[in-house]
């Protein structure tokens, strides 16, 4: 059977029926049993978003045979590849299916990742990403008054190197510090003057998707708040889209977790982490100022189930058995969804 996929095409994808059931997960090592699949098929998604770190093949040669052999061996797992089969999906890379850990703008086999990337989740000749820099993608899924925004960043392709910490592994500067260069970014000129349009775009709930975490803070892992000005003027493009229904999705940090901020004239934004499907740093720590509950440091993915009814949805992490382990319930009118 030929691989499921979003209908690539917008008035198609919002000719669906609405979504209610969203999957979403990240770190899976091709490497190490996935037993966890069992549980995400059996949750039953409308969509699953690969969040980054979907196969483990970081190189440094132009043969990327590593990540060749990744995509190859992640293709022989049962549960990896029945969803891919059965169940629409999209996904975006991380720095391990990018090609170099913690990796951005300097890596210089970008172009060779990107075609495996591309091949691997069945881009057609005809995509927009095969022609332009970067994986970035969205799609709006569902009738009017029902649809949901997916926004897939691409925070490896452009994104300027990172500070190094000056005391590694000290708690909260384990590896980078923030940055306040003006000159840095995470998403590149054109990246942010297609976000900035996306966002204006009309639909009810929007899920926007970074590999690596954005609200996060307490910890020196990579996240947006390694570059300051950066997240804040993500926060300043949301805010002057006028985009309503904002939910923010992530991976990379080996370990599940929810956040909210509520930033100035905004409101509040929810994040979940997921990670990892299979790849959990089970002593993972964090301040966590902005974090709702513990850490969840076992396998897990997460899901996204909205009542479109009852005007509310709930943002929660799995196990591998399929039990919420964390959950947050949002009601439509506290994220601007009023009417």
């Amino acid at each position: 059977m030929a691989a499921a996929t979003v209908l690539p095409g917008p008035a198609l994808s919002q000719g669906r029926p609405p979504l209610s059931r969203i999957a979403f997960g990240s770190c899976a090592n091709q490497a190490m049993g996935q037993p966890i699949w069992e549980a995400v098929l059996s949750y039953r998604p409308d969509l699953f978003l690969f969040c980054g770190d979907n196969v483990y093949g970081d190189f440094n040669s132009s043969e990327a045979g590593n990540l060749k052999e990744a995509y190859a061996a992640a293709g022989k797992i049962a549960g990896y590849s029945k969803l891919r089969d059965s169940v629409s999906h999209l996904a975006v890379w991380d720095d391990h299916d990018y090609g170099l850990n913690d990796g951005g703008a300097e890596f210089p086999h970008k172009a060779v990742s990107k075609e495996l990337f591309l091949d691997f989740w069945n881009a057609p000749a005809s995509d927009i990403r095969r022609q332009r820099e970067g994986i970035y993608d969205s799609r709006i899924i569902g009738p009017p008054g029902m649809r949901v925004q997916v926004i897939l960043l691409d925070v490896r392709w452009f994104r300027s190197p990172l500070k190094p910490t000056d005391q590694r592994g000290a708690p909260g500067k384990e590896r980078y510090l923030p940055d306040p260069d003006p000159a840095k970014t995470m998403l590149g000129a054109a990246q942010w003057a297609w976000l900035a349009e996306e966002l204006r775009k009309p639909a009810e709930l929007r899920l926007l998707v970074s590999s690596t975490q954005v609200l996060a803070e307490g910890h020196g892992w990579e996240r947006w708040g390694n570059m300051p000005l950066e997240k804040q003027k993500l926060i300043d493009t949301i805010r002057a889209s006028g985009a309503k229904g904002v939910v923010l999705l992530s991976g990379d940090r080996h370990v599940g977790a929810l956040y909210r901020e509520t930033p100035a004239d905004l409101y509040p934004l929810y994040e979940i982490t997921s990670s990892g499907l299979n790849m959990v740093y089970w002593a993972a720590k964090e301040a966590g100022p902005n974090r709702l509950g513990a850490l969840y440091a076992a396998a897990n993915f997460g899901v996204v189930d909205v009542d479109w009814w009852e005007r509310r949805l709930v943002l929660a992490l799995r196990d591998d058995g399929g039990n919420v382990r964390r959950s947050a319930t949002i009601a439509f009118d506290e994220i601007g969804l009023t009417g």
